[in-house]
């Protein structure tokens, strides 16, 4: 198969998977939908959703046309260095407008996931009444509409960047469209969500001892509508960013390579693999279903490893066809396969049938400083079987590869990304399941359809948390390889400069070398600072939410005891959480980008290469802690309402409120953020590589 029909391939794929997309969303809307107060509510959400998605995209549409009209002046060389008006169109004009094909795709996979799940909720509530399968197809098959879109646009959108360029380095502008657009858009909505989330449970669990989704709760609407911002828009975004950047980085070595070489073997071989896994999700999204266990775990964990076996022997037969290189194959493989266990161990211990939340929920019982300090603890101890499983990958794919030749060690690397990430659009499925069965249950709630219903969308509510933590882990993980793999995607392009210029070529980083070591020190210390300047960014906003809630319990007359009539005015604490997301969101991404080139233009290539390694090692350990703690407290909390250790409103409820509290802008606003901030410092390193490598200070 040439490199021409791979695409072609992969373009058919894509557009099989958004028949599927489009025939599930049909499948969705045509259930039951009859209760007006839970079509009234559902509203609701959905134009807060929509409202704020409507004015955060403003916002990030001025940020890219400044990005854009930047990158025509500079990428991939400055505009005034060029030596014609074609040579201005085939570089600058094409790399400006990659990006903005990046950014438009990405805000389309956010705009596809609100659009379903603000239906998919209601539906999924309602279907409750009927038993907890079809509550489960329902909620599935909604998120499912969302990663059958989202990783067909980006593997469409890739493929039609290299099929009309042939560029690799175009890929790269494409993909820090899609980053740049996700680290807003992460940031952005993790801050609503937990402004909400944490405001919510603090006056009405804590203080005042009501249900989670008790109506009379003036947070209750603006939480329904972060789950949406937050979980299904933000990280479409960040998935379909980590998918997009894993090709990118591929492409730009098998492109390096297949060039020495004179053919286009290893190109292909990308977008075949690519191809291979999304047309393994469509089969494992259509076979989905909840077997005789009645099990919503169970049967999104047996759809993924359908899918995951699919992929691994469809790539097997396409290898042995099209003469791939086995040890390639391979690599991907180790990928695929330790992304599943990371899956496992994160399963381990974030699952309330587990030891680690059964115990944090017990210290629970003594109070809550000693449930933040057990969370904290099996937080950081769920670190080291990722890390080791991130480090094992690379290690395992370098090796494997490196007889091959010059640059196939970094490309194995690369395609052990491409392995870990080609099962994306059932983990997407997943992960977009998870927020939409979130506010069914308090659609349930709030609508009044009675205990057994509420009973049966908490342990679809449950099941989502758990995978949810699991989809998370998979996606940090993923990003670990890419970002490993982009590390060699910027020595690429930096030796690509360095021929033309006539200097010497770089190998790798020496520690040793002081230029190396002032980049390490302070790439590592970029994720702790853009976590808290997002985690602070809840905190304000959560103390404006609280107050306002306080206030309108103090000043509407029947609101707290829940008087026939008396509603809570909702509509202000989204205007708080919306205003105060899109305020806050700006200083952490801005802080990413600006100390990369302010690193760069101080020490130079080299120093960016120490700057991407610590920053690497770093974000990946703090993200995967913070992540796995937050939903560990989750569940430990989800675990004592489930009737355990006291139930609702004892000591021990109370202290595991506070837990997840503390966990949930950790695994819902930073945590997630920070694979995505990786991912776009790597990508503006290796755009910026020719101005690093021409001219810095030292």
């Amino acid at each position: 198969m040439g490199k021409i029909w791979a695409m072609i391939f992969s373009i058919v794929v894509s557009l099989s998977a958004f028949l599927l997309a489009g025939w599930l969303y049909q499948w969705v809307k045509k259930q039951d939908s009859t209760n007006e107060k839970i079509h009234k509510i559902s509203e609701l959400i959905r134009s807060g959703a929509n409202t704020f998605l409507r004015k955060e995209y403003i916002i990030l549409a001025k940020f890219a046309g400044v990005i854009a009209l930047l990158m025509f002046v500079f990428l991939p060389e400055p505009i005034w260095k060029t030596t014609g008006i074609v040579d201005v169109f085939e570089n600058n004009l094409t790399i400006m407008f990659a990006y903005i094909f990046g950014t438009v795709f990405s805000a389309m996979a956010g705009k596809i996931g609100i659009f379903v799940a603000t239906i998919a909720n209601k539906k999924t509530a309602e279907a409750a009444q009927k038993g907890i399968r079809p509550s489960f197809l329902s909620g599935f098959r909604g998120g499912a509409v969302m990663g059958m879109a989202v990783v067909g646009a980006s593997l469409l959108g890739v493929s039609l960047v290299f099929l009309i360029t042939n560029n690799a380095t175009m890929l790269l502008g494409f993909s820090f469209g899609a980053s740049s657009l996700a680290l807003f858009a992460k940031a952005g909505g993790g801050i609503y969500t937990k402004t909400a989330d944490i405001s919510a449970d603090l006056v009405g669990k804590v203080e005042l001892g009501i249900p989670e989704d008790d109506p009379r709760n003036p947070a209750v609407i603006a939480d329904n509508v972060g789950d949406n911002v937050g979980d299904v828009a933000g990280m479409g975004a960040d998935l379909f960013d980590s998918h997009v950047a894993s090709m990118a980085a591929a492409l730009v070595m098998a492109s390096a390579i297949d060039v020495v070489a004179g053919n286009s073997i290893n190109v292909t071989m990308v977008f075949v693999y690519a191809a291979i896994g999304l047309l393994a999700s469509v089969v494992g999204v259509a076979a989905a279903r909840m077997g005789k266990s009645d099990d919503p775990t169970k049967a999104l964990n047996t759809s993924t490893y359908l899918t995951t076996g699919i992929f691994a022997v469809f790539t097997a037969l396409a290898t042995w066809i099209f003469s791939f290189e086995w040890r390639i194959y391979g690599a991907a493989m180790v990928g695929l396969l330790v992304g599943v266990i990371v899956g496992i161990t994160t399963d381990y211990f974030t699952n309330d049938t587990k030891s680690p939340v059964r115990k944090v929920a017990k210290a629970s019982q003594s109070g809550p400083a000693l449930t933040i300090i057990s969370g904290v603890s099996y937080g950081f101890l769920s670190v080291l079987p990722a890390m080791v499983g991130i480090a094992v990958s690379a290690f395992v794919a370098y090796k494997l590869t490196a007889p091959l030749g010059d640059g196939y060690a970094l490309f194995g690397i690369s395609m052990a990304a491409v392995g870990m990430l080609s099962i994306v659009g059932m983990i997407i499925s997943n992960d977009a399941y998870g927020p939409i069965v979130d506010n069914a249950r308090g659609l349930a709630e709030m609508g009044g359809l009675g205990d057994e219903v509420i009973q049966i969308t908490d342990t679809l509510d449950s099941a989502g948390n758990t995978v949810k933590a699991v989809t998370k882990g998979f996606a940090i993980s993923a990003a670990g390889l890419t970002v490993i793999s982009l590390l060699g995607a910027f020595i690429s392009e930096v030796n690509v400069a360095a021929l033309s210029l006539g200097k010497p070529l770089i190998a790798g980083f020496d520690i040793m070398d002081p230029a190396v070591f002032f980049g390490l020190l302070i790439g590592a210390s970029v994720p702790a600072v853009f976590s808290a300047l997002l985690m602070l960014g809840v905190n304000r906003n959560a103390e404006r939410m609280v107050a306002e809630i306080h206030r309108q319990f103090d000043e509407i007359p029947g609101l707290k005891e829940g008087k026939e009539g008396v509603m809570p005015e909702s509509d202000k604490c989204i205007d708080i959480a919306t205003d105060g997301a899109l305020k806050e969101l700006i200083p952490a991404g801005l802080f990413a980008i600006v100390i990369t080139i302010l690193v760069g233009i101080v020490g130079g290539v080299y120093a960016i290469g120490g700057f991407l390694a610590g920053n690497i090692v770093s974000g990946l350990l703090l993200a995967l802690f913070m992540s796995n703690s937050g939903g560990l407290w989750d569940n430990g909390k989800k675990y004592i309402e489930a009737g355990n250790l006291g139930g609702k409103g004892s000591d021990a409820h109370k202290a595991a409120v506070v837990g997840d509290t503390v966990g949930d802008p950790f695994k819902d606003t930073a945590g997630p953020s920070i694979n995505t901030q990786i991912t776009v410092v790597s990508l503006i390193a290796s755009l910026l590589s020719v101005i690093f490598l021409t001219f810095s200070l030292f």
